[in-house]
């Protein structure tokens, strides 16, 4: 009787671990993946600073390049309207994982882990997908011409997944 009740004390806390430990590295989202399809947001009202089609108008672009995990695709930042700001991630693939968050650096590019926290960001919100289009709001008042790269950034392990340098498109 002894045994079986120290045998119980024994598997409480092992189950508590492996529950901690999945909690903390999330191992199935490296093999589930998440497609988002958005579409660009369409100017309403005011025709200022839109392409000559009527459509947003590019402000900054670059294509992501890896750095911890496979980053592929292009980040755009468009100007929609007279004032809000919209990076537009278009054919866009990385890795997915717990806590993965989409950056503005304070850097013409990042490489490393470290570029990041040194320089500064700014925070978009999280990943929507790890695959396809998608849209994240850019702070009006942000000065373009200090945060020049989109980071890929996975808060919980301080790892950037990919970057792309972004410079004044044409």
């Amino acid at each position: 009787m002894f045994a079986m009740r120290k045998r119980a004390l024994l598997v409480i806390p092992a189950f508590l671990v492996v529950g901690a430990a999945w909690w903390a590295f999330r191992p199935e989202r490296l093999f589930i993946d998440k497609t988002v399809s958005e579409a660009l947001p369409e100017v309403m009202g005011a025709t200022s600073a839109v392409g000559s089609d009527g459509s947003p108008a590019p402000v900054l672009s670059g294509q992501f390049h890896t750095n911890v995990h496979h980053t592929v695709g292009s980040a755009t930042i468009y100007r929609v309207g007279s004032e809000k700001l919209v990076l537009r991630l278009t054919n866009f693939e990385t890795s997915n994982g717990p806590d993965v968050q989409i950056y503005l650096v304070a850097s013409n590019d990042v490489t490393d882990n470290e570029t990041v926290t040194r320089a500064g960001f700014i925070n978009l919100g999280p990943m929507k997908g790890n695959i396809g289009d998608q849209n994240y709001d850019v702070p009006a008042d942000v000065d373009l011409t200090k945060y020049r790269a989109v980071t890929v950034w996975c808060r919980r392990f301080s790892m950037n997944f990919g970057t792309a340098p972004l410079v004044p498109a044409t």
